[in-house]
């Protein structure tokens, strides 16, 4: 099971106490797997569509405890690709659907209202709610043991816009695309998602995704100590290389006891103890000099190594 269709089973649980926000929920249900029938007697049926059973059953209730309408539901089962059951709860055509329509905002007389759902969701528990019913019709969010991703598609692009604004509205980055047919409002950031679960009320999902966010971000911080230890590492010794390959030149070339005695000290250090970082050479010393004390003399015993290197 996919973590979209937990997050949506979860959803498909949660139920409000007003009734604007019923409508709210319902009418971004329907913009976003809502189909009008239209018989031959000008009046109009819906049909909506999902494949999550759940989702099925929340739009069923909706319907018909919040406008008591006759309602069926019909399994289809796709026979190509992966064969999922395909849900359509259907309410037949009659003069009385195109009251719930108007009162879902989709019809405006007899007109089709495209998208522009502002008029529902004066209310903070209504906007809540609208986007709850606009990630059960079209949502999905990646696992967050991967890239964070939510999205929402939809075949309209002011009902797209609409939802755009609402996200914004409660200070989420939201942005949106264009995918074939499709238009995509979509987040892509770990703490925007998380707040719209909680928006939305999907707080069981929140916590789950907190709870491998939270180890994913350890990990990776741990990742990044590591990696900065290692260069880190890798930069002292390639330091101690050069300085002993250095030091063995100056040797052969005109003998350490030619050196003045504090580059003498620091050269017989560093050929006594090749694997020692800056600082323990520094120990080694007994406190007669200090750390860019005994860097100032290392670098001055390559740059010897250099000019004798010159010389020849």
């Amino acid at each position: 099971m996919s973590f979209s269709t937990d997050v949506k089973n979860e959803l498909a649980r949660v139920t409000d106490e007003q009734s604007c926000c019923h409508v709210a929920e319902l009418a971004a249900l329907m913009r976003m797997g809502g189909t009008m029938l239209i018989s031959g007697h000008n009046t109009v049926g819906v049909n909506f569509t999902t494949e999550n059973a759940a989702v099925a059953r929340k739009a069923l209730t909706l319907i018909k405890h919040g406008f008591g309408l006759a309602t069926e539901v019909v399994v289809t089962r796709a026979r190509r690709l992966k064969k999922a059951n395909s849900y359509h709860v259907r309410v037949a055509p009659s003069p009385v659907v195109a009251k719930l329509l108007a009162e879902l905002g989709i019809m405006r007389g007899e007109v089709i209202n495209a998208g522009r759902d502002m008029g529902l969701l004066r209310k903070a528990c209504c906007r809540r709610a609208y986007l709850r019913g606009a990630f059960l019709g079209g949502g999905s969010v990646s696992r967050p043991e991967g890239e964070y991703h939510l999205e929402l598609v939809t075949g309209n692009h002011d009902f797209a816009k609409t939802l755009v604004r609402l996200l914004k509205s409660f200070g989420l980055p939201a942005r949106m695309t264009d995918r074939k047919q499709d238009f995509v409002v979509y987040l892509k950031d770990g703490d925007a998602i998380t707040s719209l679960l909680r928006i939305i009320g999907a707080h069981n999902a929140l916590f789950a995704f907190e709870n491998v966010r939270v180890v994913k971000d350890m990990r990776n911080q741990v990742n990044r100590l590591v990696n900065c230890e290692t260069a880190n590492l890798q930069k002292t010794v390639n330091a101690a290389v050069r300085q002993v390959e250095s030091i063995r030149l100056v040797a052969a070339r005109m003998g350490l006891d030619k050196l003045p005695p504090s580059l003498q000290e620091a050269a017989e250090l560093r050929l006594a103890h090749q694997e020692a970082t800056l600082q323990e050479l520094v120990d080694l010393a007994d406190g007669r000099v200090g750390k860019s004390g005994m860097n100032h003399r290392l670098r001055k015993l390559e740059q010897i190594a250099r000019d004798l290197e010159g010389k020849e």
